[in-house]
């Protein structure tokens, strides 16, 4: 058993890499020579914790490889998958086929022999049919079956994720393509893993439908802390209340400042779209998106609110990917709370562990960038915490007054306590949970 990975960003060189893991030999493919040849010098393009171990020992061990040619891969391969990019689509919210479509015609061309080709994309529902129609057009000829095999890797942790799955789903409609997708997650099946197997279309839907609910359950942990702050209550306590709940589920249940990264704002507006076209429109999920843009624009104001004005003063910013153990900006709030901030007449200081280069690219030039995070509050005037990376957890508090102008902290993610924090002497400004001022020690 051979396969050929389409795609060599986050899920395509994960899943490559994993399967290589399991003793399957993977060619993993993609048409940019330069990102080719960083990847067999073991430069990842990605920050993934554990990814460059995993694939220089599976490169050692020749289970793994890299090309630019599309043609010998697929060739060889006895399943195909396509792992490339699906953006939302400028205009209307709908996902981008364009590199699923352009991958097909490149695939159904160099097939040789029975192949099953599977969409690792998340691509809407009825995809898989139009992979099949654009193979068939191009190779009339073509021994071939479309499986959808939608993924469900969380960065940071995505490597797990893939060998120990809560589940993996498997659309498709043939029993020959079962054998050989069986045959492929078979390791699985000895940690008795549930295997979904379903239809193709119903396979496409389960994966727009979870990131749905993730997305929904956490927009409404973040209206029930406004309410918390509105009534003086602590949604700590009410997430961990309702989420002992084995219904609910403690998961998803930490408020912020809204949710971003690859997956929820692209697929909760492809979905959306989706169902509106089916003539069954998504009430929850519309409302989940609207609420969530607009969330993420007013944090720029609970900031300034707990800073009284941040005209002309100085704002210590740490965090700036959408979560910890990732490098990925794509849709983070730093992008909407920075540039808000720098609009009302702040200045910016701002680090991030694996984040700044991607920062640089995207954030107003005017963003000081510092180098740690102690750097960032050199003479500002009050610190904030968007990402909750691990090292933001436990600063040196005396550390941290020493260096602001005044013992201030905006902390979007509740990762301190108010306890602490009014004994270290703070005006503490957190999410759902009162704040607190004090008389600094």
């Amino acid at each position: 058993m051979r396969i050929a990975m389409i795609g060599t960003g986050y899920v395509g060189l994960v899943s490559g890499a994993c399967f290589s893991e399991f003793g399957v030999p993977v060619t993993c493919v993609d048409n940019d020579a330069g990102k080719i040849e960083r990847l067999k010098r073991n430069e990842m393009p990605i920050y993934e914790p554990g990814l460059d171990a995993l694939v220089a020992s599976n490169v050692a061990a020749g289970r793994l490889s890299f090309t630019t040619d599309l043609t010998a891969a697929v060739a060889a391969a006895d399943a195909v998958f396509i792992a490339v990019g699906t953006p939302s689509r400028r205009g209307d919210g709908h996902a981008d086929l364009t590199y699923v479509h352009a991958a097909a015609r490149e695939i159904a061309a160099a097939l040789q022999g029975y192949t099953v080709v599977v969409t690792k994309s998340t691509v809407p529902v009825g995809t898989g049919r139009e992979v099949l129609r654009i193979i068939r057009e191009t190779r009339p000829d073509a021994d071939v079956d479309v499986v959808s095999n939608p993924e469900f890797l969380r960065e940071g942790s995505a490597i797990n994720d893939f060998m120990r799955p809560d589940r993996v789903v498997i659309g498709c409609d043939s029993t020959r393509a079962k054998e050989v997708m069986r045959e492929l997650y078979r390791p699985l099946y000895l940690n008795e893993t549930p295997i979904v197997f379903t239809t193709r279309r119903t396979s496409e839907l389960i994966k727009y439908a979870a990131n749905t609910f993730l997305a929904t359950k956490i927009t409404f942990i973040n209206e029930i802390a406004d309410l918390c702050e509105a009534l003086g209550c602590d949604v700590q306590d009410v997430a961990r209340g309702i989420g002992l709940d084995g219904r609910i589920g403690a998961k998803f249940l930490h408020a912020g400042p809204g949710y971003g990264g690859s997956c929820f704002p692209k697929d909760t507006l492809a979905l959306v779209r989706t169902a509106q076209e089916a003539g069954a429109p998504l009430r929850i999920v519309e409302t989940v998106v609207n609420i969530n843009d607009v969330r993420k624009k007013r944090m720029a104001d609970k900031i300034e609110k707990a800073m009284g004005s941040v005209k002309n003063r100085t704002i210590a910013v740490l965090g700036l990917t959408f979560k910890p153990n990732t490098d990925d900006m794509r849709d983070s709030p730093s992008l909407e709370i920075i540039p808000a901030l720098i609009a009302k007449g702040a200045k910016v200081r701002a680090f991030d562990p694996e984040g700044m280069a991607e920062a640089r690219k995207l954030l107003p030039q005017s963003v000081v960038m510092c180098e740690d995070a102690y750097d960032t509050m050199q003479d500002a005037d009050a610190l904030t915490i968007l990402t909750e990376w691990n090292e933001f957890r436990a600063l040196d508090l005396k550390r941290v007054k020493s260096l602001l102008k005044a013992p201030v902290m905006i902390d979007l993610r509740n990762i301190y306590s108010r306890a602490e924090m009014l004994a270290a002497g703070f005006h503490y400004t957190c999410v759902g949970r009162p704040p607190i001022a004090s008389v600094p020690a």
